[in-house]
């Protein structure tokens, strides 16, 4: 269990973080620009200091009144939106940099986890703007970290691109036995990846709890016709629930097993009233 009970003054926001994050999960702090989600990762990673508070992981303190692990000697992997890989470096160099203890087989798996075993020698500048981050995230975790933080990571990539990196993530989180946190403002991307997101609203941490929960939005009545993305396909009895992204909101049908046949998760489909009921149309 990872508890955390932190105040911070900065730049006119008094920030208050109070949670408790399951070990082995994936997280996403989900909120609008400047609500406090980077600050939030920033000073579990050490390198800001909070006003007061503690920071406990595994019941050890990283941060307390007396206690203030550098971010070194506190078990993080970080990944940037920017990379952040070193350009004079080969993707095998960036890798085994980043392990305090030196482990060639472990960097070995992690070239074939993330595909790029044939281009180990290459440099940064010669690899695609996907290739690079699949490089950045694989040196986050090339040291073993307890946690797994990533800030806005696939926010530059095209969507098929984001994707791949997001079962990159799931891949690699389950192999390892990570405790993850993600910083992204993509429901659906939040919605595949997190089985927890916790909402910062102006530095505060307001509440949290399961994406179903939290996104999910039952108001729909009336004639309408909407653009939407299948989430996930769940039977229920002798019917098959769908649960749809509409315009940042998650909402839930019933479909029979004749129409689920043309349906699968990831789709882009039509839904649609009929006689007040929706309907989705492949």
């Amino acid at each position: 269990m990872i508890s955390i009970d932190i105040k911070k003054s900065f730049k006119d926001i008094d920030f208050n973080f109070k949670v408790e994050i399951i070990k082995g999960s994936i997280n996403a702090l989900f909120g609008e620009s400047g609500a406090g989600k980077t600050t939030f990762l920033r000073l579990l990673a050490g390198l800001e200091t909070p006003n007061s508070g503690y920071i406990k992981v595994d019941n050890k303190i990283w941060f307390n009144k007396k206690i203030n692990l550098t971010p070194q000697k506190r078990d993080i992997g970080f990944v940037f939106q920017d990379y952040a890989l070193f350009p004079n470096m080969s993707i095998i160099e960036n890798l085994r940099f980043a392990q305090s203890l030196k482990d060639e087989k472990f960097i070995e798996e992690l070239l074939e986890m993330i595909d790029l075993k044939e281009e180990r020698n290459s440099y940064p500048k010669q690899l695609s703007g996907g290739q690079q981050q699949r490089v950045a995230l694989a040196r986050a975790v090339a040291r073993k970290p307890k946690l797994l933080l990533l800030d806005e990571a696939f926010s530059a990539v095209d969507s098929k691109l984001r994707s791949t990196l997001q079962n990159d993530i799931q891949n690699i989180h389950k192999r390892l036995n990570l405790t993850t946190i993600i910083i992204s403002h993509d429901i659906a991307e939040v919605y595949k990846l997190a089985s927890n997101v916790i909402v910062i609203e102006k530095g505060v941490i307001k509440k949290s709890g399961s994406p179903d929960i939290l996104f999910e939005n039952s108001q729909t009545s009336g004639k309408f016709r909407f653009s939407a993305k299948i989430m996930k396909i769940e039977k229920a009895d002798t019917v098959y629930i769908v649960t749809l992204l509409i315009q940042n909101n998650l909402t839930k049908v019933v479909s029979t097993e004749e129409e689920i046949l043309t349906m699968k998760v990831g789709d882009d489909v039509l839904v649609a009233s009929k006689a007040f009921n929706p309907i989705i149309i492949t």
